[in-house]
């Protein structure tokens, strides 16, 4: 007998499946279904290509044992099994990097019932078990190995490892129900769950259970076994042949999920190449989307026998979103990881289906289209660096914020509306930053606000940074960053422009003395309508016109920027005749930091930027 600790996280989650209200008890049997359909695929692999087990007879089934008298209920697959290490692993331990984040979700709403659409998200599914049962015991055997071994706990922080004796490969989950559970010892209840959420999986799944009859008078039980599911693999089917219901209940039972998806794509192709895709877009984004180490969400089958659900490039990166089916009928079931990545078939399927999830995505109604920008927009601005291919229908789908109002919007819209103005240079105005307040604030859109021009506000700093300079110009409209470049003057304004830069020339000069080298130049701009003064990076500057190849290499350049003074602002209008030195070395200073403050950036004087905006204050007081 072997004692174990459980991992710290396993700990408090037990603690709090036990202990905490579920707004459905119901999944427990769900993912116990789920896990013992993983282990029938991961068998059908072995004995479709591996020499040792082609021989076996094998039909693979799933049982579901209803024990009244013994207040118990057992879930028995003849799939793959376990060995001594995989049960602790499995088990013992939460290993996927979102088990803190599904803690806290928990601890957050303890007081409440629990939305149980948590326990799929973050994949600890097994533990669901505890909200039903005091002890639980696993039995279990790998295929291919000699000992079979059990795993007993009651959910509290131990568990037990024992050798055990089993014939057969598989696994039995033996549940003592806890008083207040007894309801999953009624074979209406089994069958209503697993028609509810298990119907079409690939597999068949027995009830077995005694049923008391009647004969001559005399009472007896008479044993049962019950295929209680349909077990077609619902992505063969025709879709003329599913129900919507019978599409979102796969995709529930499939990927863990208790909101519906937003959509579904479900393609069966055939002629040169034959394959079916059944994908689908999750309402909300998983919860591991932008960590390196996000568990994909694409299942590739060969003639409807699992081969992997590992592989990360089944579809491109920024999709990986995505839930989803691939099944080919013209790939070798022995096909290995090296041949995946370069195999001609999976690339036109794989090319192909990309066509169809975005085409789907652009045609979504309104209402899901609002909720799909706000959960996978990111990701839309990573394909438009990564997938050349489809950058133009990637762009359509992209959406901004903008100055024009609040909602999100299209290039499309961008350029509908800014084509009908008067004498409008065929460009697209955007700015960068990280927050919208911010940027709606920025003294940098003064003149575009006054000349009627509308500017997009690119809020994802560090991707846009990279994205937008590499789309160039879309449908002919040139993307052209304002902080980079001054709004369109026309002769008039560039006249007026060279009258001020000579009127001003000597407070330039005294600026540029007093600040030093924290600026690369001060100079006069028509940019501002109100504001005294603006910062903008320095155009001329490698660092500054290519800072997005810098990021994308990891690192952060150092930007020089430039002190942009409105001649036409009451304030600089008096310092030009300011003789004080001391007030003009001030006014100096909180005119570039307070211009670095209202782009984002930190003052340069942050330790003595209060003092001198008080000692201004108090000289004009």
């Amino acid at each position: 007998m072997a004692k174990y600790q459980y991992q710290t996280e396993v700990g408090q989650l037990l603690h709090l499946m036990t202990h905490s209200l579920y707004s459905n008890t119901d999944i427990f049997l769900r993912e116990l279904i789920s896990n013992a359909n993983d282990a029938l695929d991961k068998f059908n692999y072995l004995h479709l290509t591996n020499e040792k087990f082609k021989e076996e007879k094998w039909e693979p089934k799933i049982v579901i044992k209803i024990d009244k008298e013994d207040n118990s209920l057992s879930v028995i697959d003849n799939g793959i099994g376990m060995n001594e290490q995989d049960l602790i692993e499995n088990l013992g331990t939460i290993a996927k990097s979102g088990t803190k984040a599904f803690l806290e979700q928990l601890q957050k709403n303890k007081e409440q019932k629990i939305d149980s659409n948590l326990i799929g998200q973050f994949g600890v599914g097994f533990y669901s078990v505890f909200m039903v049962s005091n002890h639980v015991e696993v039995i279990t055997k790998k295929a291919g190995e000699e000992k079979a071994y059990k795993f007993v706990s009651d959910g509290s922080g131990e568990f037990e490892v024992n050798e055990v004796i089993k014939e057969s490969h598989g696994t039995v989950v033996y549940i003592k129900l806890k008083d207040d559970a007894k309801e999953y010892l009624e074979p209406f209840k089994i069958r209503e769950i697993v028609k509810k959420y298990s119907n079409h999986i690939p597999y068949k799944i027995y009830m077995k259970y005694q049923e008391e009859t009647t004969k001559d008078g005399k009472t007896q039980k008479e044993e049962k076994s019950e295929l209680i599911n349909d077990a077609t693999a619902l992505w063969t089917l025709p879709k003329s042949q599913i129900k919507e219901k019978e599409y979102i209940e796969f995709y529930k039972t499939t990927w863990g999920d208790f909101e519906e998806p937003l959509t579904w794509i479900h393609t069966i192709a055939e002629g040169s190449i034959e394959y079916k895709t059944l994908f689908y877009i999750p309402k909300k984004a998983p919860f591991d989307i932008f960590r390196a180490d996000f568990t994909p969400g694409v299942k590739l089958y060969i003639k409807r026998t699992f081969i992997t659900d590992k592989e990360k490039e089944l579809l491109p990166l920024y999709l990986r979103f995505v839930r989803g089916i691939i099944d080919s009928e013209d790939l070798p079931l022995n096909v290995s990881r090296e041949i995946l990545q370069e195999n001609k078939i999976l690339a036109n399927i794989k090319q192909a289906s990309i066509k169809k999830i975005l085409n789907t995505i652009k045609k979504l109604p309104k209402e899901k289209f609002d909720i799909f920008v706000n959960e996978y927009n990111k990701l839309i601005k990573e394909g438009i660096y990564t997938d050349h291919l489809n950058k133009e229908l990637l762009l359509e789908i992209v959406r901004y914020k903008t100055t024009a109002h609040n909602d999100y919007t299209s290039l499309d819209e961008y350029i509908e509306r800014e084509k009908e103005k008067k004498d409008r240079k065929k460009e697209i105005y955007y700015i960068i930053g990280e927050n919208e307040d911010v940027l709606r604030n920025s003294p940098l859109l003064e003149s575009f606000k006054k000349n009627d021009l509308e500017v997009l506000l690119m809020t994802d700093k560090e991707l846009d940074e990279v994205v937008t300079p590499s789309i160039g110009e879309y449908k002919g409209w040139k993307l052209v960053d304002i902080s980079l470049n001054e709004a369109p003057l026309n002769e008039e304004e560039k006249k007026e422009l060279e009258k001020l830069e000579s009127e001003y020339s000597a407070l330039v000069t005294k600026f540029k003395d007093i600040l030093g080298e924290n600026v690369k130049d001060v100079k006069v701009t028509n940019r501002l309508v109100e504001s005294p003064s603006c910062v903008v990076p320095n155009n001329s500057d490698p660092m500054a016109s290519m800072r997005h190849l810098f990021i994308q290499m990891g690192q952060e350049p150092k930007i020089e920027y430039i002190l942009e003074l409105n001649a036409k602002s009451d304030l600089i209008k008096k310092l030009k005749n300011i003789k004080d030195e001391k007030i003009l070395e001030e006014s100096a200073w909180v005119l570039l930091d307070s211009a670095r403050i209202a782009e984002g950036l930190e003052p340069i004087k942050r330790d003595k930027f209060s003092k001198i905006v008080t000692s201004l204050l108090s000289k004009a007081l």
